[in-house]
């Protein structure tokens, strides 16, 4: 694609990246067919190719955002399908990111679409605010219908209960079961450990059972993926700095052979702090270090090699693959020779390649579109009759279980009971 950035625009490295990025489209139209939004609304400014030329447009012209730029970039899952697609190499996450950024900068929102945003960013990051929040959305939730707006869909999803804080909320060293193999920080995260707790616990099981060191580093916290992905991008570097901050530590004083993220939408970001913190030289080195430590669980654990999977599991696995690991992380083969090698029948879900419609706040802020998503991919789950459905990112197992009856959980927890560990809360609840 041919620019005409002015020389005084690239020296801004952001504008300089974007025009890389942008050269490298030849227009050639192959996201539009793994597009989920363009799949849904048959709109060419609803799909990769057409939001490239509107961010092309905007930057090179150095215009605030309009109305429409603004619809059709947030409509924009941020599930990067369209990069797995594209055969040039079009880095469409870091472009559509800066032109979140630009957007966020440029362009004044209604307030009530304001309002939403800085409630999200203000309290989901924050696992102490969060938690008070699902707890007074439980009392509000018999008022959901006198709500205005989008605050009837929140009140919908918030979950029927709130998850007392877990033991792993702390920093803290748990030891190897058997002779140390390896020493790993493990990102607990901020939404995930307040809304299923237990997804933590399971992957402190599991790797210790293998003969895996976890810390919990002092410090470490949201991964800033929320933020960043509403254009907020100092509060995401902010976060960024502080788990690098964090883990740097670690890696000084007892050294790290990885970084465990068990959330593929938090992994996706943390694999990308080299990028985010490039210009920052004080930050730049430590986290592209960190960056290359980065491991999902399960990749990590796929390297070294399942130990202890009991018999007697015959249970059929719907694998929903989350589009920040398929696509953002390119992890696919790993999560599916776990559950096989742990007992499990695994199914190959029906337009896989398609997202759910979590991405991160996209169902809080675009329900209609997440909605339509939602049923078509549990459609696409049902089809293969399941036992369970396994999926790695606590934003995919939120989406999904409010459209199925089936029980919903985290790779790692199927992994964590083959292997010794208790049966998964979702499993028991089922069975009651």
């Amino acid at each position: 694609m041919q620019t005409n950035f002015t020389l005084a625009q690239l020296a801004d490295p952001n504008i300089a990246e974007a025009n890389r990025i942008l050269r490298n489209c030849v227009h050639c139209g192959f996201c539009t067919a793994t597009c989920p939004t363009y799949t849904l609304l048959g709109d060419e400014l609803d799909s990769p190719r057409g939001r490239i030329y509107l961010i092309k447009d905007m930057l090179e012209n150095d215009r605030a955002a309009t109305e429409k730029v603004v619809r059709h970039i947030d409509r924009c899952l941020s599930c990067l399908s369209c990069m797995t697609t594209c055969p040039s190499g079009v880095h469409y996450m870091h472009l559509v990111d800066h032109a979140r950024s630009h957007i966020e900068k440029t362009y004044r929102r209604p307030l009530p679409d304001r309002s939403l945003r800085w409630l999200l960013a203000f309290v989901i990051p924050h696992p102490y605010r969060f938690r008070l929040a699902l707890l007074g959305a439980f009392f509000a939730k018999p008022l959901a219908g006198l709500m205005p707006g989008r605050l009837k869909g929140l009140l919908a999803m918030a979950p029927s209960e709130t998850r007392p804080p877990s033991r792993l909320d702390k920093p803290q060293v748990i030891a190897a079961q058997g002779p140390r193999r390896a020493r790993v920080a493990l990102m607990t995260g901020c939404a995930q450990k307040v809304l299923a707790p237990e997804i933590n616990e399971a992957t402190v099981r599991l790797l210790t059972r293998h003969g895996v060191e976890v810390v919990v580093a002092r410090g470490a916290g949201c991964c800033g993926a929320l933020v960043h992905h509403m254009g907020k991008e100092e509060a995401a570097l902010d976060d960024a700095r502080a788990n690098v901050a964090a883990w740097t530590r670690e890696l000084e004083q007892g050294g790290l052979d990885a970084i465990i993220i068990n959330a593929s939408g938090c992994g996706t970001t943390v694999k990308d702090y080299g990028f985010m913190l490039r210009e920052d030289t004080a930050w730049k080195d430590k986290a592209a270090k960190v960056s290359a430590l980065t491991r999902d669980v399960t990749e990590f654990l796929d390297t070294l090699g399942l130990k202890g999977a009991a018999a007697g599991r015959p249970l059929t696995v719907a694998y929903h693959s989350a589009c920040s690991m398929q696509h953002g992380q390119q992890i696919r083969r790993e999560p599916k020779a776990l559950l096989t090698a742990a007992g499990f029948s695994v199914k190959e879900v029906p337009e896989g390649h398609l997202c759910c419609g979590s991405a991160g706040t996209y169902n809080l802020l675009q329900p209609e579109i997440a909605g339509r998503l939602k049923a078509r991919k549990v459609a696409n789950i049902e089809s293969t009759k399941p036992d369970v459905i396994a999926t790695g990112n606590i934003g995919c197992m939120t989406q999904i279980a409010g459209g199925t009856g089936i029980p919903v959980v985290h790779t790692v927890e199927l992994l964590d009971w083959a292997t010794g560990g208790p049966q998964p809360r979702a499993l028991e609840k089922g069975a009651s």
